[in-house]
């Protein structure tokens, strides 16, 4: 099992955009092709308090975070929402992802 916490930064002033993006259309790609959401929340204290969405997918490896992301990213109907939901503009100023894996450590 390995866990990917990938954290976006909005443009000023459109998070509420990328909260309805998720809300009404990401997670239901997610869904389609197989990705499962472990958390997910806004950052409410820290550095980036005002425009930073964190969250962290779970896969069974690295060959299955691969594939699914590919397939998600390929897929025309995703693209076309995420197209609409930028009507007004880029939503997403930049991404960092990390991947974690427990691996190492005996079971607790």
């Amino acid at each position: 099992m390995i866990y990917e916490i990938r954290e976006y930064t909005t443009v000023p002033g459109r998070m509420p955009a990328l909260v309805k993006r998720f809300n009404e259309h990401t997670f239901g790609f997610f869904r389609k092709h197989g990705m499962e959401v472990a958390f997910i929340s806004l950052t409410e204290l820290g550095s980036n308090s005002s425009n930073e969405l964190v969250y962290v997918m779970k896969f069974d490896s690295y060959e299955d975070m691969a594939s699914k992301w590919a397939a998600f990213q390929a897929d025309p109907d995703w693209r076309a929402a995420r197209s609409a939901s930028e009507a007004d503009g880029p939503i997403v100023a930049s991404i960092s992802r990390r991947v974690l894996s427990p691996a190492a450590f005996a079971a607790r």
